[in-house]
């Protein structure tokens, strides 16, 4: 007899992307989604809990990126 294990579960934590994928070369971060690449790289076999602790960090990295004029992560409400 053997066992199968079900399929994980669907996450519920949605992707950041807005399909700006552009580095931001003087920091490393998506103009579009604020993430570094090794985040983005992990973001399709990150469990819930690690999703919600990238996107913990984008906010201040958006305002951030705000200071340095790269607008295209400014607004939050556009993700």
């Amino acid at each position: 007899m053997s066992v199968t294990c079900p399929p994980p579960a669907p996450s519920q934590v949605k992707s950041p992307c807005i399909n700006i994928c552009r580095m931001h070369a003087p920091t490393g971060l998506c103009e579009g989604c604020a993430r570094t690449i090794a985040e983005i790289t992990v973001w399709s076999k990150a469990d819930d809990a690690t999703r919600l602790e990238i996107l913990a960090r984008l906010p201040e990295r958006r305002a951030s990126l705000v200071e340095q004029g790269v607008f295209t992560a400014a607004e939050p409400s556009s993700i």
